[in-house]
């Protein structure tokens, strides 16, 4: 299996797909190249791209070493970038989407962003997120409490319970356990992101290539909003809303319009 090896020395893995300018994808919490969108995106995306995609630390086939940061992560993505060949275009997903914004504010080698849905909450339209939010999960972790530590994520993000409880009975779990320890890690890429204020016009100042913001016509409007919001502050970004689409983005529409942006001149 190919990997790269990160600044830390982390072993990290990923597959190259197809032919073309090379696309990086950046997955979101929880998910990793055997468990998640990349699949689906990579079958969509290869005709047109060398499509990387990357197990993030701590996930899947790639190791991880303490102690945590988000410029680890962002060096991770340097790896891979570099085994690309030096330059590539990102597509990050839900908070992978946040680290691949943080990502091209600090490497000159991305060289075009796509995301879609950066979970920002900029406004009354959603709850903010708790203050503790990252202490808890520590403690949660800290503790072992795997089962619980994705229960308390689920609830975040909205997913019903009902919903929880039947994916507790599945095989699902078990996959969703495995990665439970990096749930900490995106609540540390999302930073306070989540807390209804505006977002912050110096995060990505530097940020000088195109980025492509993207959002679905179906998802709730705190998302939609954050992705308006997201296209305003950064210095090159454009906004575009995917009708009848969730969250749960399908890669075949998805997949077009992250094409046709990435392939303009």
């Amino acid at each position: 299996m190919p990997h790269t090896t990160s600044a830390d020395g982390t072993r990290i893995a990923y597959t190259a797909t197809g032919s073309g300018p090379a696309l990086v994808l950046v997955d979101g919490a929880l998910c990793h190249r055997a468990f998640g969108p990349s699949a689906d995106l990579v079958k969509a995306l290869a005709p047109d791209f060398t499509v990387y995609a990357y197990d993030r630390r701590g996930r899947g086939e790639s190791g991880d070493t303490e102690p945590y940061s988000v410029d680890k992560e962002i060096d991770d993505l340097a790896a891979v970038i570099e085994a690309a060949g030096g330059e590539a275009a990102l597509l990050g997903l839900s908070s992978g989407g946040v680290l691949a914004l943080d990502a091209a504010h600090r490497l000159d080698s991305v060289t075009r962003v796509a995301v879609y849905e950066c979970p920002f909450i900029v406004d009354g339209t959603h709850q903010p997120r708790p203050a503790t939010l990252i202490d808890d999960m520590d403690s949660l972790i800290a503790q072992d409490k795997r089962g619980e530590a994705v229960t308390s994520f689920m609830r975040m993000v909205g997913t019903p319970g009902f919903a929880i409880a039947i994916m507790k009975l599945t095989p699902v779990w078990k996959k969703l356990k495995a990665v439970a320890p990096t749930i900490r890690y995106d609540y540390r890429v999302l930073g306070d992101t989540g807390r209804g204020a505006p977002l912050p016009a110096d995060r990505w100042a530097d940020v000088k290539s195109p980025v492509l913001a993207m959002d679905g016509g179906k998802s709730p409007d705190y998302l939609r909003n954050a992705m308006r919001m997201l296209a305003d502050v950064l210095p090159n970004a454009e906004h575009r809303s995917l009708p009848g689409q969730t969250h749960m983005v399908k890669a075949a529409v998805l997949a077009p319009v992250v094409g046709q942006f990435l392939q303009r001149d």
